[in-house]
Order: structure tokens, then sequence, then C-alpha cells
């Protein structure tokens, strides 16, 4: 080999001189980061927090809230009661009706014509059962047994009388199939039956309606309500009336 050839082949290649650069270490690179927020004003780096933290209240609600309100959304508006403070309450019927006060008065027709009042039987006990109906079973066997009686009410000074809402033809009718000796009066129009605690809110089979509730009230001689019996049982209940004028 000449030293021509030697030389050239002891020459490094050019290829091999060259270095990769070398990337700037971490250290360095976040001493630039550093260096470069030092160099921002104070004054602009406190106004982009209070911008940041301003958007985040605003932005980004409350989702407890949020989802508050829209559950409330949801409910139906309560109604408001309105108040009837001017309209006074009625009293409920029969409510005055107790024993020992004044017997109200009345004055309404009856079976075979005219009419009877309260002061037909001054000074008299007087006896008035009021029935649902006339003609049916429960008010006929009522009237049946207070007309067995009757002779043994006037020995003890005491009339009675039987009072329900039927007309003085059906009431005439009733008297005559069932030969009854009693007086029946009408009330149509409830006015007696209502003074007396008789006419009320009634149910059967589960069904409410306004009718009139089986009632006796025993008068004295001196006008005051000597006794009430409510919600009357047929069976017995004329015997027990005739016990009650006879311990007067």
């Amino acid at each position: 080999m000449s030293k021509k050839t030697r030389k050239k082949s002891s020459k490094p290649s050019p290829k091999s001189r060259k270095t990769p650069a070398r990337k700037p270490s971490v250290a360095k690179t976040a001493g630039r980061r550093a260096a470069a927020s030092v160099k921002k004003p104070a004054a602009k780096v406190a106004k982009t927090a209070a911008t940041t933290a301003t958007k985040a209240a605003v932005g980004k609600p409350d989702k407890t809230a949020k989802s508050a309100s829209v559950k409330a959304s949801h409910k139906p508006p309560s109604k408001q009661l309105k108040s009837n403070l001017s309209v006074p309450p009625k009293p409920a019927t029969g409510t005055g009706l107790v024993e020992g006060a004044m017997a109200p008065g009345f004055s309404l027709p009856r079976d075979g014509g005219g009419s009877v009042s309260l002061a037909d039987y001054a000074a008299k006990k007087l006896v008035l059962f009021f029935y649902p109906r006339a003609d049916t079973p429960g008010c006929t066997r009522e009237a049946i047994d207070f007309t067995r009686l009757s002779s043994a009410f006037a020995e003890e000074g005491a009339a009675v009388l039987g009072i329900s809402a039927d007309t003085v033809k059906a009431q005439e009718s009733f008297r005559s199939k069932h030969q009854l000796s009693v007086p029946l009066i009408s009330d149509e129009q409830h006015e007696m039956l209502e003074a007396y605690g008789a006419w009320g809110e009634k149910s059967m089979y589960g069904r409410s309606f306004m009718g009139i509730i089986r009632t006796t009230v025993l008068i004295g001689a001196d006008g005051r309500i000597a006794k009430i019996w409510r919600n009357v049982r047929v069976d017995g209940h004329a015997d027990e009336v005739l016990a009650a004028v006879r311990a007067m």
C-alpha cells in the first residue's frame, strides 16, 4: 500500500465527525419556564386568577342547587284556601235540641184534614215519633205498637203523634190500611224534622244520603224536652217510651 493511500484511510469520514444535538435537560427547561413566569407582572397574574375564578363560579352552577330547582319546578303549586270569614258557619242539624230545652213549635197538616200544632197539647205530655216512610215494614210495626198502647198513654195524660215527610194522602192510606189510631203529621218541607233533629245524613249499602233518622221525643207538660231517643230500634220501643212517661 502506498503512502497516499494510507493517509486517505487514516482521515476520519465526514459523517463520523458530526454529533447529534443534545436536548436541553429537564432542569434547564423548568428553569426557563420559571424565569418566564417571573417576568410576567404580578398585577397581570392576579387579574388572570380572578377572571378564572369568576368564570368557574358563574359558568358552572352548583349541581345540587340545579337539581333541587328542577325537582321543585315539577311540584304542582299548592292551592291557597279561600277564607270565608264573612259567612258564619251553619250549626249542625238538631244540635240545639237537648233534654231540658223548650220544645220547638210547629203547625202542620195531618191525616183526615186540618192541622196540628204544639199549642194544641199545652199542659199535656206529648210523644212525637218520627219515622222514615209510611207503609214500610219497620215504620208499620212502630205505628201499630204505638196504636196498641194509645189507651195506656192516654191514661198517663200523654198524646202520641207520628211524623214523616210523606204527603197527607200517603198518611191517610197508611192509617186506613193498618187501622192506626194515632194522628199522622205530614212534614214535606222538613221544617219540623230539622227542628227536632230527625233529618240528617244516613248511609245504606255504602251510599250516603239525606233522610229521616228514626227518632222519638218525649215532651213534658211544661213544654220542655224530657227525653230523646236517637236511631230507634223498633222492637219494644213503644213499651220503653210508655215506661218513661209513667216515670215522669
